[in-house]
């Protein structure tokens, strides 16, 4: 199967769109809607559900990057959505509500498997770390093209409390940050995540990738550092692309 549907859930925002996983591109128009502000299992299929028939794609094949650790077809923690979604058996209870077989896997590692094989990544070998700034802090590792799955570098003890309070795109949004300034904090956060993995490459993803000119002379790190390419697309297309063996 050449076409699959990609859904990329986050905190703020479902968005869904018919991705050729051949070419890695986006075959239909991205729709998105607004992810409920109560973020429970119930209140979100409804909105994947509208994505799906949105796309006349009932009882075909899925694939959906979600903000949680996924192991073995259960959603193991709620990055900024409802705990209620904490130890849920997620892809069961999709596969059933959508009456469509449904592969889910954490939405970093999704736009982190888009970028090495469709975007900026494509010819990085060694480890490749991907981080999504956005609500939170995401984070794909990539190792010779192998994915690491579930990683959770957002997380990490640093200063008072967790890197993604501090460098995360609503943090320096919160904190009213200039990009300099908040150049300089992620600059810390990635030397922090540098002494303890030694990675080759940092990939920067999100949003605020589009913005990267405004930050990036204050980022300095001995492993390269370059933008995601496939932007805001990456999380639907890594999403896809994984819905299929290869």
């Amino acid at each position: 199967m050449k076409e699959i549907l990609g859904i990329d859930v986050g905190a703020t925002g479902i968005k869904g769109a018919l991705v050729d996983i051949k070419k890695g591109v986006l075959i239909t128009e991205r729709i998105k809607y607004p992810t409920p502000a109560e973020a429970t299992p119930q209140s979100m299929t409804e909105v994947i559900k509208k994505l799906v028939k949105d796309h006349n794609w009932e009882g075909k094949p899925i694939g959906m990057g979600f903000p949680s650790v996924i192991k073995n077809g259960i959603a193991l923690s709620a990055s900024n959505i409802d705990e209620s979604w904490i130890d849920f058996p997620i892809t069961g209870f999709l596969n059933k509500k959508l009456k469509s077989p449904v592969t889910v896997i954490n939405d970093a590692d999704a736009a982190g498997i888009a970028e090495v094989k469709f975007g900026c990544g494509k010819d990085m070998r060694g480890l490749v770390i991907l981080l999504t700034l956005g609500t939170g802090i995401g984070s794909a590792m990539i190792m010779d093209g192998k994915l690491l799955p579930n990683t959770e570098l957002g997380r990490i003890y640093y200063k008072d409390s967790v890197a993604e309070k501090y460098a995360s795109n609503k943090a320096r949004e919160k904190k009213e940050l200039s990009y300099k300034n908040w150049g300089k904090e992620l600059n810390k956060v990635l030397n922090h995540i540098e002494f303890i993995l030694s990675p080759d490459h940092f990939i920067i993803g999100g949003g605020i990738s589009k913005k990267f000119d405004k930050f990036k002379e204050y980022l300095n790190t001995d492993a390269s550092i370059e933008p995601a390419q496939l932007r805001n697309n990456a999380g639907i297309i890594g999403a896809a692309y994984a819905a299929v063996p290869h």
